[in-house]
């Protein structure tokens, strides 16, 4: 072999290398889902469940203001919700692999401290797309019909984005919490997350103080984005709802330059 030969991998960038181990992880990430089908089959599975019950069991009670179909309301708030309760899984994935010490052997190898983080999110967002499929299908058996074109890819986009900035909120709370027990726990604050909001009712038929809280939640801008982009806009009293295009796009952004640095910090403390 030429000395040409042997500094070839020296000579590649640092870049280079991060995407490579980012790669690795996302590829470690899938093979699990193949190897484990129940989990899949759970985490696929439950948006369906999610869909028909609250579009059956629940539509004819609710009311939507204006007068519109709630079904048209519901589903777009469906598909929030399921982006929104993902930070679970990865919260529960990654303090799995802490216990169990896979990242200290991440820790102990030639890699970069981001790309473990940055694979761990490029593998929900993989996750994320096919849930997302799921359901759109799903409510489209169920008579779900939204408006084509630019505004399904838009609503789309902005499903993935609300998803892709709560990543980091659960690899960070997942590199914190000390067992996967403690995981379990954070449903007891997704719950209220993802309840109060516009998810499942408007924030005018809300008490005044518990509607003004819906309205600031950042899930609710995406739900009311989506629900416009989707040809079924739900009018509003507030400026964020007004401006719910621009919220939706904002909010992500905040979460994302929090929790991002935090996850990445957490990771590189771990061995001290």
């Amino acid at each position: 072999m030429s000395a040409t030969d042997l500094s070839t991998p020296s000579s590649r960038s640092g870049a280079y290398w991060l995407l490579a181990d980012c790669w690795n992880i996302v590829r470690r990430g899938l093979t699990h889902y193949q190897r484990q089908p129940v989990n899949i089959a759970w985490q696929l599975g439950f948006p369906i469940l999610s869909v028909l019950m609250y579009g059956y069991v629940f539509g004819s009670a609710m009311k939507v203001p204006g007068g519109g179909n709630y079904q048209d309301f519901l589903m777009p708030g469906m598909f929030v919700m399921t982006m929104a309760f993902g930070f679970m899984n990865t919260a529960t994935v990654v303090v799995y692999d802490s216990t169990k010490g896979v990242i200290d052997r991440f820790r102990s190898m030639p890699m970069a401290s981001s790309a473990v983080v940055a694979g761990r999110g490029v593998t929900d967002i993989i996750v994320a797309c096919a849930e997302l499929a799921i359901m759109m299908l799903t409510a489209l058996a169920m008579g779900w019909r939204p408006d084509g074109g630019a505004g399904f890819l838009g609503a789309f986009g902005l499903l993935l984005w609300l998803r892709f900035s709560l990543i980091w909120i659960g690899v960070w709370l997942g590199l914190i919490v000390p067992n996967p027990e403690a995981a379990g726990g954070l449903y007891a604050v997704a719950f209220p997350f993802t309840m109060i909001s516009s998810i499942f009712v408007a924030p005018q038929l809300m008490p005044d103080w518990l509607g003004w809280v819906a309205v600031w939640n950042p899930i609710s801008s995406t739900a009311a984005a989506t629900r416009e982009l989707f040809g079924n806009p739900v009018d509003g009293d507030t400026w964020v709802e007004q401006h719910a295009l621009l919220m939706a796009g904002v909010w992500p952004v905040i979460l994302t330059a929090i929790f991002l640095p935090l996850a990445v910090r957490r990771f590189k403390k771990l061995s001290r």
